[in-house]
Order: C-alpha cells, then structure tokens, then sequence
C-alpha cells in the first residue's frame, strides 16, 4: 500500500483500490454468495415460493451424492484435468526453460509472439478447428490416408483443452525461471551435476511458485471449460459443467444447479490448496 502511494500517488491508489474492491465485490464474492443461497433452496413452483415448504436445505447437495452417474462425471472431469495439467506441464516446462535460459531475449520475445497469435482466435474457433482436424472425416485422417476415429473417449477433450489453456502454464513457468541467477546453473553443471540433476536440485525447486500457479490456473480453467468438451465430446465422454448447464438451461433448475456449480468451485479451492501444500508454496509466491 505504501508503495503504492508513493509510486502513483492518493489519486491512482485509490481509483486503483476501488477497481480492485470492484472486481472482487461485484463479479466475485457477490455472485458466489447469490450462488450458495439458491443452492441452498428448494426448486419449487412459483406458487409455493414464501411459503412452508420455501425453506434452506441441503436437498440440492443430496441429489448429486444419491446420482451415481453425476459423481461418475465429476469423478472423470478431475482425472481428465488433472491429466490435462500434466501434460501441460510436461509440454510448457522445456519451452519455458528455453525461452528463459536458452536463447536470446529478442529470439524469446519473438516467440512469445508467436505463442500469443493463437490467443488472437477466440477459444470458440479453436475449438472448432480441432474439430475439424480430428473428425473421422477431418483433416488428419485425410492426411495421413487412414480412417481412425480420433473423437473417441475424451482424446479430442484432451487435446483441446491442452491446445488451449497451455500457454498460461507457459507463462508463470517461464518468469519462476527467468528469476533463477544463470550463474547458479553455471555452477552446477562447474561441479559436474548432469542436465538432470541440475533442474531436479536447482531449477525446479526455484520454479515451484510457478509451476503452482500454471498448474492451479490449467486445473481450474479445464474443469471449468464448456465449450471444448461441447465441440470435441464424443458420445461416451461427459463434462460436469455439461451437466450444470443442463441443470440451469435445460431443467431450468438454478437452484440444483446453483449446488453443481458450488461444488466445482469447491474443488478447485481444494486443488489450490493441495498445489499449495505439495509445492511448500505460500499464496503470495503464487501471485508474483
């Protein structure tokens, strides 16, 4: 806060604190608190509404625990994530590690360039074009000359999701290892560690912060996708929030539907928490 006024003064600090109590108010706290108190009512006709039977209940919560089905769903939704994040991970690591340590800073920028021109697209076209690609009559099998159903299971799902949410595992990854002094992997590899040992002991360690943070942010943005899982579903492959949405726009049901989401939201707290505990990170490392 004192940084804050001493860099841009009362006048920005303050219209910048009222923006950010904004943010968190209105488009945050506000709607998760509007979300808990529908999920916490029953759906009844509108006739009924105020009266006996218009009390607080946890029914919304029971009619996913007693649907063997929707816990199914929201079962494989955290494994596909979780993997989604994996891979992720695995993918963006060497790229960041490369723009970071690698190569020049005008050649990293240039590529960080290349790797913003497909966020220029809307996640709707992109998810489209992946459509397009791995239909059975789609632009691989025409490539390649074989007739391979690729939309099986949740193959296009993963793919897509890891098409496109990669690049914010990228970025917190690559500043955790731009911070990293390159005469400490001078040193070590001085000593004789392999390239190995020298990102198991050195750069990985110093990269928790962001390999948390790309992992929460993955995580979170892949369960809570619904236009990826929409377009590249196959017909054996099913996302929660394909089932909130039919609970809000199909049933009608906000107030089910209103529990769906809360628990969603549970999880992902859940996963920021357990990214927090695995990592040995704080919050605020996260953030920076």
């Amino acid at each position: 806060m004192h940084r804050l006024l001493r860099h841009y003064g009362l006048g920005l600090t303050t219209a910048f604190m009222l923006m950010a109590a904004f943010w968190l108010l209105a488009l945050v706290i506000l709607p998760d608190v509007i979300m808990v108190i529908y999920s916490l009512r029953p759906f009844l006709p509108v006739a009924d509404l105020g009266g006996p039977k218009d009390v607080y209940t946890l029914g919304n919560y029971a009619t996913f625990f007693v649907s063997w089905i929707h816990i199914k769903v929201f079962l494989l939704t955290v494994l596909i994530s979780c993997i989604v994040t994996a891979l992720c991970l695995i993918l963006a690591y060497p790229v960041a590690y490369f723009m970071a340590k690698t190569i020049s800073a005008p050649a990293a920028s240039t590529l960080f360039v290349l790797l913003l021109v497909p966020m220029l697209v809307s996640e709707l076209l992109r998810a489209f074009a992946w459509k397009i690609i791995l239909d059975y009559k789609g632009a691989l099998n025409g490539l390649l000359g074989v007739d391979v159903r690729w939309l099986v299971s949740y193959n296009g799902v993963i793919v897509g999701l890891v098409y496109t949410y990669i690049l914010f595992m990228v970025l917190p990854v690559y500043n955790a290892v731009q911070s990293l002094d390159s005469n400490q992997i001078e040193a070590a590899r001085d000593l004789g560690a392999s390239r190995w040992t020298t990102h198991r002991r050195i750069v990985i360690p110093h990269a928790k912060p962001g390999i948390a943070a790309g992992c929460v942010m993955v995580f979170m943005l892949s369960a809570g996708s619904i236009l990826v899982p929409n377009l590249l579903e196959s017909p054996n492959s099913r996302w929660f929030t394909q089932v909130i949405q039919q609970w809000f726009f199909e049933s009608q049901d906000w107030h089910t539907g209103s529990a769906y989401a809360f628990l969603l939201l549970a999880l992902c707290l859940g996963f920021v928490a357990l990214m927090l505990v695995l990592f040995g990170v704080r919050l605020s490392q996260m953030g920076k």
